[in-house]
């Protein structure tokens, strides 16, 4: 492959990201190329060691350098509660806010026939064995106020029945259709702390 088919197959791949289209893809291309040394060696190099050293944390599924991740290591953090998020980047948005201070597990997506994801796609069994393991006697469903989001909550929150433990949904305050990664840290604060049983 000479160096032009090198540099069309970035922008391809590029191109694939979340909010990159192809005239996006190939701008930025063609800014790390111009930008070489200060731009282009230091993001191919922490690529390569994210590639090489992130992976899913055992227990919650965050992101983490480690097997298990800060937020499960830390001890303070055992207090009880843990907060069901879709994915890594709604964990994210509740942390940045700094309004929970338990722990997580991330779902792994959530129910969507239409994107043929069903029950057993979902992190669902690993969250019952972490609610005994870990004590658990508060559950907080932090799911992102879509049909699919809210099919998903009332889904765990049946499946989690026999476990006795209080299971809450964040409260209206999400406007419906929003997702937890967009939202701003007032309104995170707010949907949090009105939490309500499902």
């Amino acid at each position: 492959m000479d160096g032009q088919e090198a540099i069309e197959e970035l922008i391809a791949q590029m191109a694939r990201l979340p909010g990159l289209g192809p005239r996006s893809a190939r701008r930025a291309v063609l800014h790390l190329v111009k930008k070489r040394d200060a731009r282009l060696v230091p993001l191919a190099r922490l690529l390569t060691e994210v590639g090489q050293s992130v992976r899913p944390c055992l227990n919650c599924g965050n992101i983490a350098t480690a097997d298990i991740c800060g937020i499960c290591a830390a001890g303070d953090r055992a207090n009880g509660q843990i907060c069901v998020v879709e994915d890594v980047a709604d964990l994210w948005a509740m942390e940045r806010a700094q309004v929970f201070k338990g722990r997580y597990h991330v779902l792994g997506g959530t129910l969507s026939p239409l994107d043929d994801v069903g029950p057993d796609d979902l992190a669902i069994p690993k969250l019952r064995d972490r609610i005994s393991a870990e004590a658990v006697t508060e559950v907080i469903l932090a799911l992102n106020a879509t049909v699919d989001g809210q099919t998903t909550a009332h889904y765990v929150a049946r499946e989690l029945e026999a476990t006795g433990v209080q299971v809450f949904g964040l409260a209206r305050g999400m406007p419906v259709g929003g997702e937890l990664d967009y939202m701003d840290d007032g309104t995170l604060r707010a949907a949090l702390s009105q939490r309500q049983p499902i």
